[in-house]
């Protein structure tokens, strides 16, 4: 079997100061940009299982004629008012992210890319949000919102990986077939994810009271939705016990990721048995957009930057 050279796991050194090296504040907004996208992701998820989704009735105001909720609405505008309310922020942070990404570009055009698509991707959201609104929680754009969330959350986990790393080409770091199995496992999380996303959508959880779910059965769904999760659980353990036995550089977070597995399977199943209740359900979302930026990074740590001369 051919194979690349095998680096070690030890991380990887920092960029060298001088021209094209990533500033503290646009290390310190990146990371803000991530967080954020993680958290709207909790908030929005409140939203959806207190039945809070029509509770600011109209976009981009609450009510009409107010921004804010009125006396008039009930608590569910307080919570649906602040998960709009996190996407000042992190429009703020996505910008100026672009703009401190900007001025590296010629020597980290990675960097600029990615925070662009970040950008777009900001953007989008909050109309799809708005249109959602409009349609009164349409189960298939609820969807895409939330794997749009959890798309950012990996894109700008893979900011955060470049961002510590030299800013030249790359080499493939690992064995060929290793790259292969670690690429198959990411796709069955990725079928995991999709699967989730249409087991929520035809459970009870609808937004608000009033909206009612058609679709598949919620418990054949969530049957469906295991398999290919423990598929994923299976092969990434196929991969620690490769990454371990070679010493190949994405053990360490291949490790993160077997125990984010366990963690997300172990609320998976508890929810499963205890009629979804809702906090579970809320943590088991939050879960999973961490648990796939944590496989987006060990995908990134398959190569390694090539020493510069």
């Amino acid at each position: 079997m051919s194979s690349a050279p095998i680096a070690s796991t030890s991380a990887p050194r920092a960029p060298r100061s001088g021209i094209g090296t990533p500033s503290r504040f646009l290390r310190v907004v990146a990371w803000i940009s991530f967080v954020l996208n993680t958290v709207i992701i909790g908030t929005g998820g409140a939203v959806r299982l207190t039945g809070s989704g029509l509770g600011c009735p109209n976009w981009p105001l609450c009510s009409p004629g107010s921004l804010v909720p009125t006396e008039e609405l009930s608590y569910h505008s307080l919570i649906e008012f602040g998960n709009r309310t996190i996407s000042g922020p992190l429009l703020i942070s996505a910008i100026l992210v672009v703009i401190l990404a900007w001025r590296i570009r010629t020597a980290r055009r990675d960097l600029f890319v990615i925070s662009i698509v970040v950008f777009g991707l900001v953007l989008l959201q909050a109309l799809i949000g708005g249109v959602i609104v409009w349609l009164h929680l349409n189960a298939n754009l609820v969807g895409i919102h939330y794997v749009i969330s959890l798309a950012l959350v990996c894109i700008t986990a893979a900011f955060l990986a470049r961002m510590y790393e030299p800013g030249t080409a790359r080499e493939r770091a690992v064995p060929k077939g290793f790259a292969i199995l670690t690429h198959v496992t990411t796709l069955f999380m990725a079928i995991t994810v999709l699967f989730g996303v249409l087991t929520t959508g035809s459970g009870p959880h609808s937004g608000d009271a009033t909206i009612q779910r058609d679709g598949v059965d919620a418990t054949l769904m969530s049957h469906i939705h295991s398999l290919p999760g423990y598929a994923a659980f299976a092969l990434t353990v196929a991969v620690l016990v490769w990454a371990a036995a070679r010493r190949l550089r994405p053990l360490k977070w291949t490790v993160v990721l077997l125990a984010a597995l366990i963690v997300q399977i172990s609320v998976g199943v508890y929810q499963a048995r205890h009629g979804l209740p809702e906090l579970a359900v809320g943590v088991h979302m939050v879960l999973a957009a961490l648990t796939a930026a944590t496989m987006t990074v060990v995908v990134l740590r398959l190569k390694r930057p090539v020493a510069s001369e």
